[in-house]
């Protein structure tokens, strides 16, 4: 089992950026890749990035292709999510989660992190 806890959002304005932390614990190796899902109001939860803990390849949903940067520390057992250019519709709460490419492994949700972009 892994322990994930999220970090790093706020409140920002349209075109501003933030930074967000995913702490793994426990045993994160045990999956390939770590991904960001995000899940706005009213809305099921999607998928945003993942990257590979072995040599970092990316994979992005179209919609934060170009404005969000995926990144992992394999030391820290972190990965972080870079967001730019941030827009309205990128307001929800965001999680991380193990998985194999884009598909979820195992049922690990932490408590996530709330962004909320203004207009």
């Amino acid at each position: 089992q892994v322990q994930l806890v999220e970090s790093g959002g706020g409140l920002v304005q349209a075109g501003g950026s933030l930074r967000l932390s995913c702490a793994a614990s426990g045993r994160p190796f045990r999956s390939n890749a770590m991904a960001w899902f995000r899940q706005a109001p009213g809305k099921e939860r999607e998928f945003v990035a993942t990257v590979t803990w072995t040599d970092g390849r990316t994979d992005y949903a179209d919609p934060v292709k170009g404005r969000f940067t995926i990144s992992r520390d394999n030391a820290k057992t972190t990965v972080y999510l870079q967001m730019n250019s941030l827009k309205p519709d990128d307001t929800g709460v965001y999680y991380c989660h193990p998985t194999v490419g884009r598909r979820l492994t195992g049922d690990s949700w932490g408590q996530g992190t709330q962004v909320i972009v203004s207009s």
